[in-house]
């Protein structure tokens, strides 16, 4: 009647009833080799009087003990000897695996694989015609994870994408795993190559790009490269680095330098026609002889630009727009600067000799230690007062 589980305390008793409580004990104490003090019925009342005894009742004795249901009993014995051991089969995406509840539950207990199968009969899936738990999911990502939860190892056999397999771990809410496998990928991608695009890299680029076309460098590196001699016109070189480059008498024609690095470039003799310059960074650069002057009228912008110790001797500037711009210690001999738009320039200790400065507008100006002899037009107190 034990189903092979022994109760010593607790025994049903399947015997006719007859005579008085204490002579059903002391029977009972006999045929099961106990002391009996207690008699309770299926439910665990405790039976006190023999009129409460009905047909078919199943009862129970005890050595004084409460009274405990047997069948909680087997559960949690189940429990105890390792039930959580027993096979079961799934289903992943029409691929099956086998494999224990242990392994599901005890490696990520919180995990939702886990919480699916810790108890039997939890998971209300369907079951296909195998008994196998059907579950939605990429069977190539699910076993990985299976294996992991299996020996504790992250092994992933080449062709299985890791993202797909990080993403079934998400799913699935094991998040040790999850963060191997961030650590995985990120550890997988090759290193960021900043290194600078040569002379060579550059001209196959530019000669595969049709002329007309506007070609766009924005953000590139090309620090240190010979960019010397090329036809630039129009290129978007906004904030890309362009500092130590070799740039003379390249045609930069209405090219776009807006905040680019210059600094310690080489652009003696460029074609500088209508360029955008606006808060560029040339300091230190050399810009000698350098022609900022637009026939058809566009002037050069380098409003607000970094020039600093930068060497323009003998550039055409006329109607330049240096408004705000930094020059200071610059070198400015026999520049072209008519027209030129120096509002609020920091010209302090520049060299502007020789220069010619008709109508150049120098009002706010820092003129602090510049250098004006041999100057072609005479300076007006209209030019440098607001």
């Amino acid at each position: 009647p034990h189903s092979g589980i022994n109760f010593p305390s607790l025994c049903p008793l399947w015997y006719t009833v007859y005579g008085t409580l204490a002579d059903l004990l002391s029977l009972a104490s006999s045929k099961l080799g106990i002391r009996a003090c207690s008699l309770y019925n299926s439910r665990g009342g405790l039976i006190d009087d023999m009129s409460l005894i009905r047909d078919d009742d199943v009862l129970y004795v005890s050595e004084g003990d409460p009274f405990v249901d047997p069948l909680d009993a087997v559960r949690n014995l189940e429990q105890r000897s390792g039930a959580h051991t027993d096979w079961l089969t799934l289903n992943i995406g029409g691929r099956h695996f086998t494999t224990t509840r242990s392994t599901l539950v005890s490696k990520e207990p919180e995990s939702m694989l886990a919480h699916m199968f810790k108890d039997k009969d939890v998971w209300g899936n369907k079951k296909d015609e195998r008994g196998a738990y059907l579950i939605d999911r990429s069977p190539e990502y699910f076993e990985p994870i299976l294996n992991y939860l299996r020996h504790g190892q992250l092994i992933v056999n080449d062709g299985i994408n890791l993202l797909g397999v990080l993403e079934e771990a998400r799913f699935f809410g094991i998040e040790q795993l999850a963060e191997q496998l961030e650590v995985a990928i990120k550890n997988s991608q090759p290193p960021e190559d900043h290194s600078p695009i040569s002379r060579k890299e550059f001209v196959r680029f530019l000669l595969a790009t049709p002329t007309k076309s506007e070609l766009r460098c924005q953000g590139l590196n090309f620090s240190g490269a010979d960019l010397s001699r090329l036809d630039l016109r129009y290129i978007n070189f906004k904030m890309a680095n362009l500092s130590r480059c070799n740039l003379t008498h390249a045609n930069l024609c209405c090219s776009n330098l807006e905040r680019a690095d210059l600094s310690g470039a080489n652009l003696d003799g460029a074609n500088l026609q209508g360029v955008k310059m606006l808060c560029s960074n040339a300091e230190g650069a050399s810009l000698k002889g350098c022609n900022f002057e637009d026939p058809s009228g566009l002037k050069a912008n380098l409003e607000g630009a970094n020039l600093k110790g930068v060497d323009m001797e003998g550039s055409q500037m006329t109607g330049i727009n240096l408004r705000v711009a930094t020059l200071k210690n610059a070198k400015l001999k026999n520049c072209n600067l008519r027209g030129a738009t120096l509002a609020g320039t920091d010209l302090e200790n520049c060299d502007l000799s020789g220069c010619d400065l008709q109508e150049a507008n120098l009002r706010g100006s820092n003129v602090k230690g510049a250098i004006f002899e041999e100057m072609l037009t005479p300076l007006h107190m209209s030019q440098s007062v607001r």
